[in-house]
């Protein structure tokens, strides 16, 4: 530990072998942290701000400690840049011979068996989704790994890549006559013989909890787990925590039930009929919801008449193809996978009617998911501490926590308290951007309150003069779609008669990757978006200069699981909104608010138009979390701030 420094040091190994590379005291002191906690395997929580080097403040005491080490990230884009990047530029630099191994869920691994049965059955969605299937059969044959992030032919997207992986569900295992030549087995036997492994936070759960065999083989070994973007933990750990049924599962079960019948059950015609009135009845139940994208409580979904019958149907026919299947399951390994699956499917149906899992005292809430083409139904616990601090108690190990966003002021107590994180060490460092010098944080006057019908006009109204001034890129992020939709129109309106040949993006129109490719190259092109820009997203230079935020980013207090959590707070005695939906908007606020400033060179305007930011006692708590900015309520000083930057 006591090498920390000296790799640290403007002589030291990292600075002679990255070019660019300077010291900088939070990022020392962050790793002599973390190497203190692999050494005594303890849990710390680390609050890290933007341009801290939080990355390799964390790998190099990882790689230097000899341990096995777990990394878990927020999105699969960081895992491929921290293993295809990070982790060996510092493995170079500091010559240490640690092995590294990449991890993800199964889905995105080619299926050999599954990808030979697609192209056999020849049932595809569309033409574009056939001519995918042969481009996926082509890079077949030439791939190392099966990841389909490398198939630059075929979008991740495309609806082929489902026909061509497989799922928990419908893997053969051991009993698959490709098992030898098993993409994900062999990732996961790597996996298991590295001293470095990345995985994401949705396969660190999903593993844990369905006990598959990736994650949960690896914890036993290993001696340390990292979770960078910690912040996200909570929400992904109560998707996993809790248990969800889909329609797209039925549908998924019934399309394999027809594929194992051709080949393996042709004399038995009652199988795919079968398993035809199951995508009937699955397809019926969606159509009970005219909504999509939305989500509803069980007391709203009581409300539907035709959703219990519809429901009622669906299981009809879950039963009676499971019992079709137990007549056939013996003729091959893939007709008793799908009976296995029909019965399991049976079973969770039948849990989310009752609320009721065996042995378990949790407290769940019963909501719906409604999308374009699907229903889930879902059971979350309203509390994931008391169960992920079991989990940690069955696997002691040092425990990490890392983001640039976890407190609220320099208080852990809210993300401690929702993990079950009780004795944990914190610590915390700000960023060493010099924010003073290179932002403005402006809140205009005399905007309307947020609930007004014509707060959408007002934002776009009040954001047109920083728009117009600002010579690089823009980010308009909003708080929902709705708003997202309307203000795009808006401000569509003002550049079409003032500059229309800038550029005009929004969220929807092209993948999240592709939009901010076109937004760097163009300069300064306004993008304008929802929740899922308000992350994880890295736009330097001057194609960012402004970034304006529409609401304090408070979820929807009709969100089913957000209303029964503040439910379950109130019935403590305890108040919600300060201990629960306060310490939510700061966090997510954080996230929005460091989109902007990402190095020592950038500078830009940061726009929050909600006037509950200054006139609210609590708006004071989120202006106080955000970095240290110059301030100001008049519009004219932020257009001056902004023509002075060029672009």
């Amino acid at each position: 530990m006591s090498d920390i420094p000296a790799t640290f040091a403007p002589d030291g190994p990292l600075a002679r072998a990255i070019a660019g590379f300077s010291p900088r005291t939070q990022q020392t002191e962050m790793a002599e942290r973390v190497a203190q906690a692999i050494a005594d395997r303890s849990v710390l929580v680390v609050e890290a701000g933007t341009g801290t080097g939080k990355t390799y403040a964390y790998l190099v005491p990882a790689l230097m400690s000899g341990a096995k080490v777990i990394v878990s990230t927020g999105t699969k884009t960081l895992q491929d840049q921290l293993y295809g990047r990070d982790l060996p530029t510092v493995r170079g630099a500091l010559g240490v011979p640690v092995s590294i191994a990449l991890l993800k869920g199964r889905a995105n691994y080619l299926c050999h068996y599954h990808l030979e049965r697609a192209l056999h059955e020849g049932r595809l969605g569309s033409r574009e989704e056939a001519s995918h299937l042969q481009a996926i059969a082509r890079w077949a044959k030439v791939t190392s790994t099966g990841d389909k992030a490398q198939c630059s032919e075929v979008p991740e997207e495309s609806g082929a890549w489902s026909l061509a992986t497989s799922t928990r569900d419908n893997c053969l295992g051991q009993d698959c006559p490709n098992a030898k030549e098993c993409f994900v087995t062999a990732a996961r036997r790597e996996a298991m013989e590295a001293d470095v492994v990345v995985v994401n936070h949705h396969l660190f759960f999903a593993d844990l909890m369905l006990r598959d065999e990736g994650v949960a083989e690896l914890l036993p070994a290993c001696n340390a787990v990292v979770f960078d973007e910690a912040h996200q933990l909570a929400e992904t750990a109560s998707l996993f925590f809790g248990e969800s049924v889909s329609t797209s599962q039925m549908m998924e079960l019934a399309r394999d039930t027809r594929a194992e019948a051709v080949v393996n059950a042709k004399d038995f015609k009652a199988l795919p009929e079968s398993a035809e009135r199951l995508v009937k009845a699955v397809r019926d139940l969606r159509l009970v919801f005219r909504e999509e994208n939305v989500r509803l409580s069980a007391a709203q979904i009581d409300e539907r008449p035709a959703f219990a019958p519809a429901l009622a149907t669906v299981m009809e026919a879950l039963n009676e193809l499971a019992g079709l299947l137990e007549t056939q399951a013996a003729r091959s390994e893939g007709l008793e996978k799908c009976w296995q699956r029909a019965l399991d499917l049976i079973v969770r149906v039948e849990r989310w009617q009752t609320g009721d899992r065996p042995g378990e005292k949790t407290d769940r809430v019963r909501w719906a998911e409604i999308y374009t083409q699907a229903l889930a139904l879902n059971a979350t616990p309203l509390s994931v501490a008391d169960i992920f601090r079991r989990q940690m108690e069955d696997n002691p190990r040092a425990w990490i926590f890392t983001s640039a966003t976890l407190s609220v002021g320099n208080d852990f107590g809210h993300y401690c308290g929702e993990l079950g994180l009780y004795d944990a060490q914190t610590a915390q460092w700000g960023s060493p951007f010099a924010y003073e010098q290179q932002a403005l944080l402006y809140a205009p006057e005399n905007m309307p309150e947020p609930s007004s019908p014509n707060y959408a006009e007002a934002v776009a109204k009040a954001a047109w003069p920083l728009i117009r001034a600002c010579r690089g890129g823009v980010f308009v992020l909003c708080t929902s779609l709705r708003a997202m939709k309307r203000i795009h129109e808006l401000i569509e309106d003002r550049l079409s008669a003032y500059d229309p040949e800038r550029p005009l993006l929004i969220q929807g129109q092209a993948t999240r990757s592709e939009l901010l490719d076109r937004h760097r190259a163009a300069g300064n092109a306004v993008l304008v978006a929802s929740q899922s820009f308000w992350e994880g997203v890295d736009v330097r230079g001057d194609a960012l200069q402004l970034v304006i935020i529409d609401k304090l980013p408070f979820a929807p207090p009709d969100d089913p699981v957000l209303s029964a959590r503040i439910e379950h707070l109130k019935k403590q005695g305890r108040n919600a909104f300060s201990e629960y939906q306060l310490p939510h908007a700061v966090i997510s606020m954080k996230q929005g608010a460091g989109r902007l400033i990402r190095d020592e060179r950038d500078h830009g305007v940061l726009m929050v138009c909600d006037p509950r930011l200054v006139d609210k006692p609590y708006g004071k708590v989120i202006w106080r979390s955000l970095p240290p900015m110059r301030r100001t309520r008049s519009a004219d000083v932020a257009v001056q701030f902004l023509e002075t930057l060029g672009g």
